[in-house]
């Protein structure tokens, strides 16, 4: 039982750690990558729907991102939201096309991009402990319903520790080496 909690807290903190790596992806470093994109979403017929579902995303040059919107009238509403995102590109609108020019980072866009992304890890984090809260939890049942002794719980709980000092540092690690790829010049 201990160990079906313990093996399900590490797939949850897996599951976290990796989530947080692909929202590293959607952060903008120098180059264009249709990534950049991920985490916008469009009003669409009055549900917001991410980007990728309504426009193809391509990256057809090293600094230009191109977004082919599937319903031609979506177009508006596509250009607004990538506006109001975070990203901080601004979409050149042909009528049928969107151009999106990403633009050399200054010192200054960079350090704003490094706070995003360590916003980013800190949800990570947040994610893992949680993670952790509900196990610890589900093992003090365990024990004040008399399936477990105060030991097993004690060591499951030193186990669940370890595991999360492990998934956190693994996640530092991601960070670190964003930082280093968004400082770049």
């Amino acid at each position: 039982m201990i160990e079906e909690l313990l093996q399900d807290a590490r797939e949850r903190m897996s599951k976290s750690v990796e989530a947080t790596r692909h929202e590293f992806g959607s952060v903008r470093t120098g180059r264009a990558t249709p990534a950049l994109l991920d985490r916008v979403m469009v009003e669409y017929y009055g549900a917001q729907t991410p980007l990728k579902q309504l426009a193809t995303i391509s990256a057809p040059e090293a600094r230009l991102l191109s977004v082919q919107p599937f319903d031609k009238s979506s177009i508006k509403a596509i250009e607004k939201a990538i506006m109001e995102s975070d990203v901080g590109l601004t979409p050149n609108n042909d009528g049928n096309l969107i151009r999106l020019v990403i633009p050399e980072l200054t010192e200054e866009r960079r350090r704003q991009l490094v706070k995003v992304v360590r916003g980013i890890a800190e949800e990570g984090r947040i994610s893992i402990r949680n993670a952790r809260r509900d196990t610890m939890h589900d093992l003090r049942e365990l024990r004040d319903a008399g399936e477990v002794g105060a030991d097993d719980e004690h060591r499951a709980e030193a186990e669940l520790q370890k595991l999360t000092d492990e998934k956190v540092a693994e996640l530092e690690n991601f960070l670190k080496n964003k930082e280093e790829e968004i400082l770049e010049v």
